[in-house]
């Protein structure tokens, strides 16, 4: 599966992000072993060196650790991969948050919106893209 990065940030960041999210979402589970960074750089069609880089902030984060000879695992810390999904969840909910303050939404308007999608009242599908 082709991976989507694109020009407007930085490659190694977008890996990064893709990695955390495989592992939030549980594609990658606590243990793990990565794919080495060859296999990954292939699957993502980056120079190697870039998915180094990539790894290497990842591990500086303490979320994948290298055993010397046998290449990168996932953390085994459920702690810290579930105060990752946290802070990537606020995050999200902020921009969201963010963007219908933009649009002149107040705020209650927005929670009754989301009530109303989440109930499936009156909307389809459709209506969500």
């Amino acid at each position: 599966m082709p991976w989507n990065l694109d020009s407007d940030r930085p490659i190694f960041i977008q890996i990064i992000e893709k990695i955390q999210m495989d592992i939030i979402s549980g594609l990658y589970r606590p243990g793990d072993k990565l794919p080495s960074v060859r296999e990954l750089a292939q699957e993502a069609s980056v120079n190697p060196n870039t998915m180094q880089k990539a790894l290497s902030e990842l591990e500086r984060t303490g979320l994948v650790y290298s055993q010397r000879t046998s290449g990168r695992y996932i953390t085994e810390d459920t702690t810290m991969i579930d105060n990752l999904k946290s802070q990537l969840a606020k995050e999200l909910i902020t921009e969201f948050l963010d963007n219908m303050h933009k649009l002149g939404i107040p705020q209650e308007e927005t929670m009754s919106l989301i009530n109303e999608i989440m109930k499936g009242d009156d909307t389809d599908d459709s209506d969500r893209m």
